[in-house]
C-alpha cells in the first residue's frame, strides 16, 4: 500500500511540476507558492535531489532587496487566479505580490542537506542560499518585529497561510470595506464557495491590498499602518525553527556570523513565546498588537508552535490538548476547535485538517518526546488520503477531501511520511 501511494504522490508532483517551480493545484492555484514550494521541496528530495534545490533557489531568486520573499511569484500570466499582478503592482520585473508567507525555507534547506546522497551539492548549493535565507529573516524582526520583542507580527491574513481562520475575525473586522475596487473571485469557479473564505472576507483582503499599495510597499512603513497586526503562534513558531535550524547549517558550513546571529533570534524567539501562553486553553493564542491583547480562539496556530523548541511541560500540555481532541474525532489535529462556536469542518481553516501542518506539528511533537501523539497524528494523516484522495485538505469528522485536489503539498507531506528519517531530537 504504501509503495502505491508514494508512486501516487510523485505522479502528482510532476503533473505540477513546471520545470524549475511547482504550482500547488492545477486551475485554482497556478503560480509558485511561497511555503507550499519549500515543503514540496522535501518531498522531492527523496527522489530527486537536484530538483528539490531548484524548487527553493527559483523562490529566492524573486526574493526583494530588502530581504523578504514574497508569498507568490508570477512566473506565466493567468488570468484564472485573483489577485493578479495588476491588482498588487509591486513593480516587479516578474511579478510578485507585495506580502510573505511563513518562513519555512530554513527547515527544508536543513532537511534537504542532512539527508543529501549527493554531499558536494547540497553543500555548494545550501552555501549559496544561506545569506538569502538570513537577510530573509532579519527582514521579518526588522520590518515586523519594530519594538524588538522577539516576536514578529503578520498584516494581513494571507501570510499565516491560514487565510479566513477564527483568530483573525475580530482585527479583520476593523478592516474598511469603503473604496475597494470591484472584483471578481476566481477561487470559487474552483472550489465548492461554502469551503472558501466569504466575499466579506475577501473585500477585506482586498482592502489590505490596495492600502499597502497605496503606501508602495514600503516595508519600513506598513507594520505600524496596518489596522491588521497579528501576532501568531504559529507562524513564529516556524520562524523560530527556521532560525534554529539555520543557525546549526551556519555551523555545519563555517558561516559563524550568520550562526551567531540566527541561533540569538532563535532564543529570543523561544523566550518571548511564553507571553503568548494559555493556561486556560493549555496552548499559544494569537496576540493582536493593535490593541494590545490574546485572541482568545482555540486554532491550530496554537499547536503548531510544538514545531519549535518550545519546553518540555509545554510541549507536553499541547499534546495533551491534542489527544483530548482526538476524543471528539476521527482524524486529527483540526485546524480549529470542533466544540468552538465558530468551527466549520468544510470551510477552509476554520476546521478541516491539513497534511502540512499535521507534519509540522508531529515533527515537533516527536523531537519533545511525545511520540504516541505524533504517531496519531501521522497515522491519521495517511488513512485522510485512502479516504480523501490528495486532497488541499479534509473533514475532520467525515474525512472528505475538500478544497482543490491532486495537491502538491499534500503528495509531498505523503512521501515525507512514508519515507522520511525523523531529525534527531
Amino acid at each position: 500500500m504504501s509503495d502505491t501511494m508514494i508512486t501516487a504522490a510523485r505522479a502528482i508532483l510532476a503533473q505540477n511540476d513546471r520545470g524549475t517551480y511547482t504550482v500547488p493545484t492545477q486551475g485554482l492555484y497556478p503560480f509558485q507558492w511561497n511555503w507550499d514550494s519549500c515543503l514540496s521541496a522535501i518531498g522531492f528530495g527523496h527522489f530527486d535531489e537536484a530538483r528539490a534545490w531548484t524548487e527553493i533557489e527559483t523562490l529566492f531568486a524573486h526574493q526583494w532587496d530588502d530581504g523578504m520573499v514574497p508569498h507568490i511569484i508570477f512566473h506565466e500570466f493567468d488570468d484564472g487566479y485573483f489577485p493578479g499582478p495588476g491588482v498588487w503592482k509591486t513593480g516587479r520585473e516578474v511579478p510578485t505580490t507585495g506580502i510573505t508567507q511563513p518562513a519555512v525555507a530554513g527547515f527544508a534547506v536543513r532537511r534537504l542537506f542532512e539527508r543529501a546522497r549527493d554531499s558536494d551539492m547540497a553543500r555548494s548549493r545550501a552555501r549559496a542560499l544561506l545569506p538569502k535565507i538570513a537577510a530573509w529573516h532579519d527582514w521579518f524582526f526588522r520590518c515586523r518585529d519594530p519594538q524588538g520583542t522577539g516576536l514578529v507580527a503578520i498584516i494581513h491574513p494571507w501570510e499565516s497561510g491560514r487565510d479566513n481562520s477564527v483568530d483573525w475575525d475580530a482585527a479583520l473586522d476593523r478592516v474598511p470595506t469603503e473604496g475597494v475596487e470591484p472584483f471578481t473571485r476566481r477561487d470559487t469557479q474552483h472550489a465548492n464557495p461554502a469551503h472558501r473564505p466569504t466575499d466579506d472576507q475577501y473585500n477585506r483582503f482586498i482592502w489590505l491590498v490596495q492600502h499597502f499599495r497605496d503606501m508602495g510597499w514600503d516595508n519600513a512603513k506598513l507594520h505600524d499602518a496596518s489596522p491588521f497586526r497579528v501576532v501568531d503562534p504559529g507562524f513564529n513558531a516556524i520562524l523560530i525553527r527556521a532560525c534554529a535550524d539555520l543557525a546549526w547549517l551556519a555551523h555545519a558550513l563555517d558561516m559563524p556570523e550568520i550562526a551567531a546571529r540566527a541561533q540569538m533570534q532563535a532564543d529570543k524567539g523561544i523566550a518571548a513565546m511564553e507571553t503568548l501562553w494559555s493556561d486556560t486553553h493549555g496552548q499559544y493564542l494569537c496576540f493582536d498588537r493593535a490593541i494590545g491583547a490574546l485572541v482568545p480562539s482555540p486554532s491550530i496556530g496554537g499547536l503548531l508552535a510544538a514545531f519549535a523548541a518550545i519546553p518540555q511541560d509545554r510541549a507536553a500540555a499541547i499534546a495533551q490538548r491534542i489527544a483530548t481532541l482526538g476524543e471528539k474525532l476521527p482524524h486529527l489535529v483540526p485546524s480549529h476547535d470542533p466544540s468552538a462556536p465558530e468551527y466549520d469542518g468544510k470551510r477552509y481553516w476554520r476546521g478541516p485538517i491539513w497534511l502540512i501542518v499535521n507534519y509540522m506539528i508531529a515533527d515537533g511533537l516527536s523531537a519533545a518526546g511525545q511520540t504516541a501523539v505524533a504517531e496519531r497524528i501521522v497515522k491519521d494523516s495517511l488513512r485522510l488520503i485512502d479516504q480523501g484522495g490528495f486532497a488541499e485538505y479534509y473533514d475532520p469528522i467525515t474525512g472528505e477531501g475538500c478544497g482543490g485536489g491532486s495537491f502538491t503539498w499534500t503528495a509531498a507531506m505523503v512521501i515525507e511520511f512514508l519515507t522520511g528519517e525523523r531529525q534527531p531530537a
